[in-house]
C-alpha cells in the first residue's frame, strides 16, 4: 500500500504511486457488531472476512475513534499515561489486517461524545488520577494537553508508519464548550496541535500524515467564526463536517429533502475550503431519530436515504460520498448501503479526478425537466451532476419511478467549447444507462440525458 496524499493544487486524493484514491466507507467502532471480535483476539478471521467483505463493496476507508468510551471496557490508557495492553494489541492486530486487505482508517484519538457524557469515569478527570479539572478544558488546561499529545506520540510511533493510515482528525467534533465556551480558543489549539504532530512525525518517519479536524455542522450555524480554523486553517490539509441538519439529514421523513440538504451544506463547505482543499463529511445519518426518538428507519426507506446522500455529497463536489454513522439497531449498515457504496465505486472512473479542479455548480445547473432538482460541479473540462425527482415521493417517503418521465436535457455551464462524453448513470443498479457525445458552445452544454425515472449520475468529460 502507498500512502496518500492531497492532489497539489486539487481539491482531491491520489497515494504516492499516482493513483486516485476516493475515501468511501462509514464509521465503526472497537465495540460495534463487526469489530467487536477483535477484543482479546475472539475472532480475528471473523474481522478479516468483514474487511474483505467491506473491500469488495468499494469501500476504501473507515473512520474509528482510538477508543470509544460508552462502557468502562474500552479505554486506551487506564490511568492516564499507561497505555493498556489488550487495547494496544486489538490496534496492532486492526492495522496489521487493514494493511492485509488493502483499507485504510480515518484515526481520531478520542470519542468526545462519551467522553463529555461520561465524564466523571474517564481516566483523564482529576477525581479518576487524570490531568484535567474539568470537561470545559480540554482545549486550555496545559496538563491535558500534554496528555493529548502524549497519546498522539504513543499512537503515531505505533502505527503512524503503517500506509493503512489515511490521515487523522485530530480531535473530534471540535467544540467551544470544550474550551470555556469560547470559540477563540479553538484556532490555537488546532495550530499547537497540528504543528507539534508534524514535528514530531516528520522527525520519526520523514513525513507527515495527513491532518484534519471535525466539527458538528450545525454548530457553524451558531459559531460562524469557526468556518475559519475548520475549512481553512493553514495547518489542516483537507476540512470535515458533521452533516446533521435538524429536520431533514437527522430525522428524515423521506429520502428526497435530506439529500438536498446534504447538497446545501456540501456547497457551503466546499465554498468555505476554497477550490484547492478537499472536503468531506465524516459523519451523517439519523441521529435524531435513532437517539432521541428510539426509532431505526425501514431498510428499504434508509437504503435509499442513504444513497441519495451519497450521490449529493459526490457531486456537490465532496471527496467521496460521506462517511454515515450507522445510526441503526444492530448499528451496522445495511445490505443495501454497501451495495450503494460499489455503485458509486463503479462510477468513479468516469471522472479524472487527479485533474479535476470542481467548483460548485449547484446553482447554475438546469434541467429542462421542472420535476428534477440538480446538484452538481465542474471545471472547464469535466463535470458531475445528480438529478433527482422532487414530484414522486410515494406515502413512504421513497421515490416511485416516474415512468412516464419524459427524455430531458442538462444545460451545463462553465465547460471549454469543444466535444464531450456524456455518461448517464442508475445509481439504484449502479450500472451506466448512455453514452452520449455532446456539444459546449459559448461556454453551455446542453446534453441529452433521457428520462429521469427517479434518480440519475451524470459524467460529462472532455471527448479524447
Amino acid at each position: 500500500m502507498a500512502r496518500v496524499r492531497v492532489v497539489p493544487g486539487s481539491p482531491y486524493f491520489t497515494t504516492d504511486d499516482g493513483a486516485s484514491w476516493t475515501p468511501i466507507g462509514h464509521n465503526d467502532a472497537i465495540t460495534w457488531p463487526d469489530l467487536a471480535p477483535l477484543f482479546r483476539r475472539r475472532d480475528l478471521a471473523a474481522v478479516e472476512r468483514h474487511l474483505l467483505e467491506l473491500r469488495a463493496h468499494g469501500v476504501t476507508c473507515i473512520r474509528l475513534m482510538l477508543e470509544y468510551c460508552h462502557g468502562e471496557h474500552r479505554y486506551l490508557e487506564r490511568p492516564a499515561g499507561r497505555f493498556v495492553p489488550a487495547m494496544v494489541r486489538l490496534w496492532d492486530d486492526l492495522f496489521r489486517l487493514l494493511e492485509r486487505v488493502g483499507l485504510r482508517v480515518l484515526l481520531t484519538p478520542y470519542d468526545t461524545f462519551f467522553m463529555w457524557i461520561r465524564w466523571q469515569r474517564h481516566p483523564y478527570a482529576r477525581a479518576n488520577g487524570g490531568p484535567c479539572a474539568g470537561r470545559d478544558t480540554w482545549l486550555t488546561c496545559p496538563e491535558t494537553r500534554r496528555a493529548i499529545k502524549q497519546r498522539l506520540a504513543f499512537a503515531s510511533d505505533r502505527w503512524g508508519g503503517s500506509p493503512a493510515l489515511f490521515a487523522w482528525d485530530l480531535w473530534n467534533e471540535i467544540h467551544p464548550a470544550h474550551g470555556g465556551d469560547d470559540p477563540a480558543a479553538i484556532a490555537p489549539f488546532i495550530d499547537d496541535l497540528s504543528r507539534w504532530l508534524r514535528t514530531h512525525e516528520r522527525s520519526r518517519l520523514g513525513y507527515a500524515n495527513l491532518q484534519t479536524v471535525s466539527i458538528f455542522g450545525p454548530e457553524l450555524i451558531r459559531f460562524p467564526a469557526l468556518v475559519e480554523p475548520i475549512f481553512r486553517h493553514r495547518s489542516l490539509d483537507f476540512a470535515n463536517t458533521h452533516l446533521y441538519e435538524h429536520g431533514t439529514i437527522d430525522n428524515p421523513r423521506d429520502t428526497v429533502a435530506p439529500a438536498l440538504a446534504a447538497a446545501r451544506l456540501m456547497r457551503a463547505a466546499v465554498i468555505d475550503a476554497g477550490p484547492a482543499r478537499p472536503v468531506f463529511d465524516s459523519e451523517h445519518g439519523p441521529i435524531h431519530r435513532f437517539k432521541d426518538r428510539k426509532q431505526t428507519l425501514p431498510s428499504a426507506f434508509d437504503d435509499e436515504y442513504f444513497r441519495h446522500i451519497q450521490w449529493a455529497h459526490l457531486a456537490s463536489g465532496g471527496a467521496g460520498g460521506g462517511m454515515r454513522w450507522p445510526n441503526r439497531h444492530p448499528h451496522v449498515l445495511t445490505r443495501g448501503m454497501r451495495v450503494a457504496q460499489r455503485g458509486l465505486a463503479d462510477f468513479l472512473p468516469l471522472i479524472d479526478w487527479s485533474a479535476f479542479r470542481r467548483r460548485n455548480l449547484s446553482a447554475a445547473l438546469r434541467c429542462a425537466d421542472r420535476g428534477v432538482a440538480t446538484v452538481g460541479c465542474g471545471d472547464e473540462r469535466q463535470a458531475l451532476a445528480w438529478l433527482v425527482r422532487t414530484d414522486a415521493i410515494d406515502a413512504e417517503g421513497t421515490l416511485a419511478p416516474r415512468h412516464d418521465a419524459s427524455a430531458t436535457v442538462l444545460h451545463v455551464p462553465g465547460l471549454a467549447d469543444g466535444a464531450y462524453d456524456v455518461v448517464c448513470y442508475d445509481t439504484r443498479a449502479g450500472a451506466i444507462v448512455t453514452r452520449t457525445r455532446a456539444e459546449s458552445e459559448g461556454g453551455e452544454l446542453v446534453a441529452a440525458v433521457g428520462p429521469v425515472r427517479s434518480d440519475l449520475a451524470v459524467a460529462v468529460r472532455g471527448a479524447a
